[in-house]
């Protein structure tokens, strides 16, 4: 399913951007050496609460996982690079965390992510990797002009990725939202310009580069959801809720103030 919004469901959709940034800005604040992934699952789950939002993973169940997923935020430590699920985990000086969270807020899905290092000894290495997805996904947020395909985001965001040393990995990648979270189109984060949908206004996209250190393989956690890097080198992973409108590309996940 393809949603296309219109100018004024666009505009119903900026709250549920906007929650979900200031969410994430929340969730990385707090997040310091000594918190355990559940807490931040907690404190998630009682954002959502507050705002009378709903959780977009809780009871999610794709083919792909051990579902329903049971949480309302993946939390990604070092080799997980995406859908980690929030466990019994206390993290350390220099951990590298990824955020991803998901919710509808008054009838629209906006869904974003976040890569940082937690404390204040950031490896140069894992810094290279945070900053490759975000160079990436702002390439390919500016490649999401309307009349462009999802083949020029794909090449964007491959480029910048491959430009920096990382193999890229075609498996999982950005996709469409609206009314429920994961829509069509498939957006890859490699793929060859003038290819694929037209973005036409009113089309909400996830555009989510994500890289993992000498590899481009992943393998499944235990628990059924947690995909890590195949050789055990870490990862990052952003990405931004953007409408493609009549003048260009805007970024739905951003916080008041930002």
């Amino acid at each position: 399913m393809i949603e296309i919004l219109t100018p004024g469901e666009v505009e119903a959709a900026r709250p549920a951007g906007r929650f979900v940034a200031a969410t994430l800005r929340e969730l990385q604040r707090r997040t310091v050496p000594g918190t355990n992934l559940l807490e931040i699952d907690a404190w998630a789950r009682e954002m959502i609460r507050a705002a009378g939002a709903t959780s977009c993973y809780v009871d999610y169940a794709p083919s792909f996982g051990r579902g329903p997923f049971g949480k309302v935020i993946c939390t990604s430590v070092n080799d997980a690079v995406l859908h980690g699920l929030p466990h019994d985990y206390v993290l350390q000086e220099g951990d590298l965390l990824s955020l991803d969270f998901a919710v509808a807020l008054r009838g629209w899905v906006a869904d974003s992510a976040v890569s940082f290092t937690v404390g204040k000894s950031a490896d140069p290495r894992d810094q290279h990797l945070i900053d490759a997805t975000r160079a990436a996904l702002a390439a390919g947020i500016e490649a999401a002009q309307p009349g462009r395909r999802t083949g020029d985001i794909s090449y964007a965001i491959g480029s910048v990725l491959t430009s920096a040393g990382y193999r890229v990995n075609t498996e999982f990648g950005g996709h469409g939202v609206g009314s429920t979270m994961h829509q069509g189109p498939h957006v890859a984060n490699i793929g060859r310009s003038g290819r694929g949908y037209v973005l036409q206004p009113g089309l909400l996209l996830a555009i989510e580069p994500w890289v993992m250190s000498g590899t481009d393989k992943l393998v499944i956690d235990r628990d059924g959801w947690t995909l890590r890097s195949a050789n055990g080198q870490r990862a990052a992973h952003s990405e931004h809720t953007v409408a493609i409108t009549e003048s260009g590309p805007e970024i739905l996940t951003v916080a008041d103030g930002s």
